[in-house]
Parts: C-alpha cells; sequence; structure tokens
C-alpha cells in the first residue's frame, strides 16, 4: 500500500489536509475515519478527539476552505447598505469561481451532500455557515420566514453548483434572478 507522507503542522490541520487528499479521489461514504487518520499518520481515536465525528471533520473542513472564500465579501455587503441582490451576488459569484477548479469542485460537491443528506452532526461554528446570520437580511420579512427562505436558496444554489459541472453564464443568471424573486417576494399570510 502506497502512503503519502503526513502533511506539516498540527494533528487538527493533518486530518483535515489528510480528509480533503482522500476525497478528492473517493466519494465521502467511502473514505473512513480510520484511513484519514492513517493518512494523517495520527492515532486512530485522533479524529474524534479533534472534531467527534467524520460529519464535524467534513464540516470544519468545508468551513476551513469555504469561509474565507466568502469572508470578506459578505461582510462588505452586510455593514453597509447593500441590496438583497448585492447579497445574492455575493453568495453566488464564488461558486462560479469554485466548480471551475478541481479542489473547489470537491469543496462544493461535500457541501451539496451535507446539504442533500441533512448531516445533523456536522455541528457549523462560522457565521455565514449558520442560517441566524442570514436571517435580519431580508428587509420586511420576520426573521423565522427569512431562515426559512434562505434555507431554500441555499438548497438550490449548492445543490445546483454541487452536480461537479460548470453551469452557462445564462443558468447562473437565471439561477441568481429565480433565489432573489424568492427572497424578496412579499411576506405571504403565516397560517
Amino acid at each position: 500500500m502506497n502512503q503519502t507522507a503526513p502533511a506539516p503542522g498540527g494533528t487538527r490541520e493533518r486530518l483535515l489536509a489528510a480528509a480533503e487528499q482522500l476525497l478528492l479521489v473517493s466519494p465521502y461514504d467511502e473514505v473512513s475515519v480510520r484511513a484519514i487518520c492513517a493518512a494523517a499518520g495520527a492515532n486512530a481515536a485522533a479524529a474524534h478527539y479533534h472534531f467527534g465525528s467524520k460529519e464535524a471533520l467534513v464540516s470544519a473542513l468545508l468551513e476551513d476552505r469555504l469561509g474565507p472564500v466568502w469572508a470578506d465579501r459578505l461582510a462588505a455587503v452586510t455593514e453597509g447598505e447593500s441590496s438583497v441582490a448585492d447579497v445574492v451576488d455575493a453568495v453566488i459569484e464564488p461558486f462560479v469561481t469554485l466548480v471551475a477548479d478541481p479542489i473547489g469542485q470537491l469543496h462544493v460537491r461535500l457541501l451539496a451532500q451535507f446539504v442533500a443528506g441533512r448531516h445533523s452532526g456536522t455541528g457549523w461554528q462560522g457565521p455565514w455557515f449558520t442560517i441566524g446570520t442570514w436571517a435580519g437580511l431580508l428587509p420586511g420579512v420576520d426573521p423565522a420566514e427569512a431562515g426559512r427562505r434562505w434555507m431554500l436558496a441555499f438548497d438550490l444554489i449548492i445543490l445546483r453548483f454541487g452536480v461537479g459541472q460548470e453551469l452557462s453564464p445564462r443558468s447562473v443568471a437565471s439561477l441568481r434572478d429565480f433565489v432573489l424573486a424568492g427572497l424578496t417576494a412579499p411576506q405571504g399570510d403565516t397560517r
């Protein structure tokens, strides 16, 4: 068996790098925690110690790799007088870049698996990965309804980009318009 040398850095970072490398060549369900620990040169219990579960490890990987892609852009549009359209653009535009890159595709595909599978043990930590951050970004819509709308918007965006192929500019524009229409629709009767 050909085993690569562990990545430099602390155990946590080595586990993240090992998981990323293994998930580049194998589907999520076929990558075991044991294989991740072995590739990282770590004790078999290291993943549980640092993350608690495989889902939490992969969530941390996604937050670590994807969080910076959106952080500055989303901070800029949410701190100022930006429109909902500006926020939607700040969410969608990085996906276009990500799916054009093999490692970016991996991250988006994993994110799509988590969304589609509704993995409950993921334990998202970053503010842009929790729906509460988004609830106040829809003027005139109560926070509970805003949260539901954002969940549907993210499901659609993530799952559409998560198929692993680039979307045409027309498809991206249609997706953007559809998401924007759903987010900005007048709030109906919530009975």
